[in-house]
């Protein structure tokens, strides 16, 4: 059976005014909320079928019974429980991690950026890390598991970072998302996602009295790709980014917080890239994204549905060097082959699945 739901045609006008009031003004922003892509909310808001854990993130978002709502026909229903309780493979490799119960280690990073937001004011942090470091998935972490419920997580996964998370605002922004590379694109998101008024036309100054007049809940924007905003974007300019320190520094209170996924520092980057703004000065933190701890890559591995052997865990931890993006892919392989009954020569495949990113190991061994 496929892993995919619909909305039963019963439900669709139940759906689609839960939109609204639920506080998205539109369809994109309860995409971008989510973390999917605008063509699959329009599916899902309209009875098409969509993947079964985006159709349980996205009825989670709406306050609706996922269970409750979809089709009841057959091809639509999500795998029955066979071996290993039908879970969905932990091992991803080609998109970023969103289900916090996929996650595994950075508790050092955890730790210290989450203190930084857990007071009064909200202080700024910058995540550097190379390509396929995770610094993605962390950005989606952060923003997720404070109130993911207990019963979509791994048994004794922490949580509790923060005191009353129900009252805080995510605010998650691929700059990658060509609506995000003009201003007044990205402006209108971000008052939407703060679901507060939006104007026609959106410019700074009445952004900049917006947030400063209506911003009274702990609130972190996160910006990810920072660099193709800086390199692509003119309409991004320095006074921009000044308005941004602004509202964090002076204009909100204590209230509003900015972390940044980047493959340099922030002033390098701006700095490389003809920027001038006091904006890329403010992060005091660094969370530098290097390989795993062998405790963390090995928690990773035994996630595994189906056991390794010993020698098995060894050798992929050999061959990962504990880096994130390596132990997924080796144990992907390894997963698959014990669930085909494919044993021969699996390392060989595997090895062949890590060949493109051994320059990850290349530099590694470098540092």
């Amino acid at each position: 059976m496929a892993r995919s739901l619909r909305v039963a045609p019963e439900y669709i006008k139940t759906v689609k005014s839960a939109l609204l009031r639920n506080g998205y003004p539109s369809q994109q922003s309860l995409a971008i909320e989510a973390g999917i892509s605008l063509s699959t909310a329009k599916s899902f808001l309209s009875g098409k079928p969509v993947d079964y854990l985006n159709f349980v993130e996205l009825s989670s978002k709406l306050g609706l019974d996922w269970q409750e709502i979809s089709s009841k026909e057959p091809e639509t229903q999500p795998r029955q429980p066979q071996r290993h309780n039908g879970e969905a493979s932990p091992f991803i490799t080609g998109s970023p991690i969103t289900q916090p119960r996929y996650f595994f280690g950075r508790e050092k990073e955890l730790k210290r950026l989450f203190n930084l937001l857990k007071r009064h004011p909200l202080q700024n942090a910058a995540i550097i890390g190379k390509k396929r470091s995770g610094k993605t998935s962390l950005l989606h972490y952060l923003k997720n598991i404070t109130t993911t419920p207990a019963e979509q997580l791994r048994p004794n996964q922490k949580s509790d970072w923060l005191p009353q998370p129900e009252n805080y605002q995510w605010i998650f922004i691929d700059l990658q998302d060509a609506r995000m590379q003009n201003r007044e694109g990205l402006l209108k998101y971000i008052l939407e996602s703060l679901k507060m008024q939006v104007p026609n036309p959106c410019d700074l100054d009445y952004f900049m009295d917006v947030v400063s007049d209506n911003l009274h809940k702990p609130t972190v924007i996160l910006l990810d790709e920072i660099g193709v905003g800086l390199q692509r974007c003119p309409e991004l300019d320095d006074s921009f980014w000044e308005s941004l320190r602004s509202l964090a520094t002076n204009s909100t209170g204590g209230n509003l917080a900015f972390i940044l996924a980047t493959p340099e520092s922030p002033i390098e980057l701006a700095q490389n890239t003809g920027h001038s703004s006091p904006f890329f000065n403010i992060f005091a933190y660094t969370a530098y994204l290097e390989a795993f701890t062998e405790q963390e890559a090995r928690e990773l591995i035994a996630s595994s549905p189906i056991p390794f052997d010993d020698e098995d865990v060894e050798w992929i931890l050999k061959q990962s060097q504990c880096l994130p993006i390596l132990l997924q892919i080796l144990c992907r392989e390894r997963l698959f082959t014990l669930e085909e009954g494919e044993d021969e020569n699996w390392r060989e495949e595997a090895l062949r699945q890590m060949k493109p990113f051994s320059h990850l190991l290349d530099s590694k061994i470098a540092e």
